[in-house]
């Protein structure tokens, strides 16, 4: 069976509800078996690693037992780097944020996204769609479940019809509602060492807390009853989200096995959620540790063995430098990093009009591999992080930002430094509202130049883009919501009424039908072009600081475009020289109004209207 490279390989076609093991049992290859052992031998000592990976192949083996032979033959015709192609896009959304009273909402969302969204967005990412108790799905109570409120894995099953998708591994933490953590606090012997534990504060220093990595201002620590008195349990994210402990290697395992469950459900990448604090070390900073990229690498190495049409993209809202290693050395960590960065930097560009800071930082962004590349979005359901501007802005510039953010009706969360001080760790707000205020007395035309002209950038550089529900829509602030659910993040996490959001679509003349069209638009174009390919090269040009200018050339250098976007709200005029482009070509076409523009000897001149996007492609002979 040949399919296109890129095409979800349909649910029914690829796992068995039952194992098969009528067929031959599988075997790690022995190359692939010396790296895993080796890795088990680094988190958990030589002769545990011996008792642990014979468990490891068994799930592996029972796994695999699942493919079907139409999945297995497709596999063999898979190439890696053409995983992420210029016809990617992803959508992010959770599953229950579009409501029909008469359907549950994931059957809901397959409707909506089957109408409106099919061959523009390639994949969709389903937030969190399991059992929860807080943090809008982010707090777990049982890995293996579809919220029965939300749909079925059925549901599920139907979307990966049309689209690839993305699942949350939400791995670093559980709620303390969930069943593990409950036997814990029974003091099952089974569960004992699921959690980190400590039976007494006067056992944990404060200079073990104070070097901390911390992405709050609550306690690490956190008291709970058991059957045997109270214990401390660390919780890096909050009371009720308890960390688990991958020092005990059942835990890992059980990890594993959930993570084969989600493929065997159609995951076709696996978002590894605040991956950063996986490992729970005292004396360590608890971020960012070797065991921690470990483990990442030995996902990835279970995934290229038995379903490697499955990628992992690592979630981390911490600086750049920190944030790009988890790539590893491009083959053998995530082949997808969120490029955090870039939305408060985005931000900063258009509140200031300057794309120079914006400039600087994406021009030394570098090319990881054939295989690997950046998430290149603006707005999440979190809201738009800042860890990763700092050292590209400075700390006053962010502060300066946030407060901005404020007056436009958002909100900062906070986290606590090693000093004991508190700074921004996330701006929540919608990306309409960061981008526009509502009380400036502009006209909503350039509203809504000045936020397609914002998004255009996501879709430019190199990567895949991700585009947020509420971001396609241009959502402003659910203030209510923030006082009625007492969080902030509930400021960009509304839900749709079915009725409501399809005349909003079918509206041409309001607002959210005219971002939501320009937007698809663009999507459109962009998937048309092999020059937006990942791995096509690109070079950022310095032509002036109101205009953010980059050259995407495709692999084979037989293509270019020259993305320009103005930041401004004035009219720019900018001159293109010869030696600006790779092909010596005179006629450039205007993707988005089909004009060609021509060199006049070794210059070609352009006018970028306030807050314009050009994307002008060579005209070859």
């Amino acid at each position: 069976m040949t399919m296109r490279q890129g095409t979800p390989f349909p649910s029914s076609l690829s796992h068995t509800p039952r194992p098969d093991y009528s067929r031959p049992v599988f075997r790690i290859p022995d190359y692939y078996r010396d790296t895993i052992i080796e890795k088990l031998a680094f988190l958990y000592g030589d002769e545990a690693a011996g008792r642990v990976f014979p468990e490891l192949e068994r799930l592996l083996r029972v796994y695999y037992a699942h493919k079907t032979p139409a999945l297995i033959e497709w596999e063999r015709s898979f190439i890696p780097a053409e995983r992420f192609t210029e016809r990617d896009a992803v959508l992010i959304t959770y599953g229950d944020m579009v409501r029909d009273g008469a359907a549950l909402p994931l059957q809901t969302l397959g409707e909506i996204c089957g109408k409106y969204f099919k061959g523009t967005f390639s994949t969709i990412h389903l937030l969190p769609f399991f059992p929860y108790s807080s943090d809008r799905g982010f707090s777990v109570i049982d890995f293996e479940r579809v919220d029965p409120m939300v749909g079925t894995w059925d549901h599920i099953a139907y979307l990966r019809n049309n689209f690839k998708l993305m699942f949350d591994g939400v791995f670093n933490h559980i709620s303390s509602e969930s069943l593990w953590f409950r036997e814990y606090l029974n003091q099952n012997p089974d569960y004992l060492d699921y959690f980190t534990v400590f039976s007494t504060r006067e056992s944990v220093s404060d200079d073990h807390l104070r070097i901390l990595f911390r992405p709050r201002t609550t306690d690490v620590l956190t008291p709970y009853d058991t059957l045997d008195g109270r214990r401390l349990v660390w919780t890096t994210f909050g009371p009720d989200q308890v960390d688990l402990n991958f020092q005990n290697p059942r835990v890992l395992l059980k990890i594993i096995e959930i993570m084969l469950l989600y493929v065997r459900h159609g995951a076709d990448l696996l978002r590894l959620d605040a991956v950063t604090y996986l490992w729970d070390e005292l004396g360590t900073t608890g971020a960012h540790l070797a065991q921690t990229h470990c483990i990442i690498k030995l996902m990835r190495l279970i995934l290229d063995i038995v379903a490697p049409h499955t990628a992992i993209i690592t979630e981390t809202n911490v600086a750049h430098r920190d944030n790009i290693s988890y790539f590893g050395d491009g083959r053998d960590e995530a082949q997808m990093v969120y490029n955090f960065a870039l939305p408060p930097l985005v931000l900063y560009t258009f509140q200031k009009g300057d794309a120079s800071r914006l400039s600087r930082w994406a021009a030394e962004l570098k090319f990881i591999s054939e295989t690997a590349t950046y998430f290149n979005f603006l707005d999440s359901h979190d809201g738009i992080g800042v860890m990763a501007a700092k050292g590209v802005l400075e700390d006053e510039e962010i502060d300066a930002m946030a407060i901005a953010v404020m007056e436009h009706g958002g909100h900062i969360s906070y986290r606590t430094d090693p000093e004991g001080t508190v700074s921004p760790y996330e701006l929540n707000i919608t990306w309409f509202s960061a981008i526009n205020r509502e009380d400036a007395g502009e006209s909503m035309d350039l509203q809504v130049r000045r936020y397609l002209a914002s998004r255009s950038i996501a879709l430019v550089l190199m990567g895949v883009p991700g585009i947020y529900l509420h971001g396609l829509l241009g959502s402003r602030n659910d203030t209510r919501a923030v006082y009625e659910e007492a969080s902030r993040r509930s400021i960009n996490r509304a839900t749709f009424d079915k009725k409501e959001l399809v005349r909003a679509l079918d509206n041409p003349s309001g607002a959210t039908g005219l971002i939501a069209r320009e937007m698809l638009h663009m999507l459109r174009l962009r998937s048309g072009e092999r020059a937006f390919h990942p791995n096509s090269s690109q070079l950022v040009l310095k032509l002036t600081d109101a205009v953010f200018a980059v050259r995407r050339t495709t692999v084979d250098g037989a293509g270019e475009i020259l993305a320009l976007t103005n930041v401004t709200d004035r009219p720019v005029r900018i001159v293109l020289r010869r030696g600006m482009t790779t092909l010596e070509s005179d006629t450039w076409t205007d993707l988005f109004a089909g004009r060609v523009h021509r060199f006049e000897g070794d210059t070609l001149t352009l006018r970028i209207e306030p807050y314009g996007i050009r994307w002008i492609k060579a005209t070859l002979p």
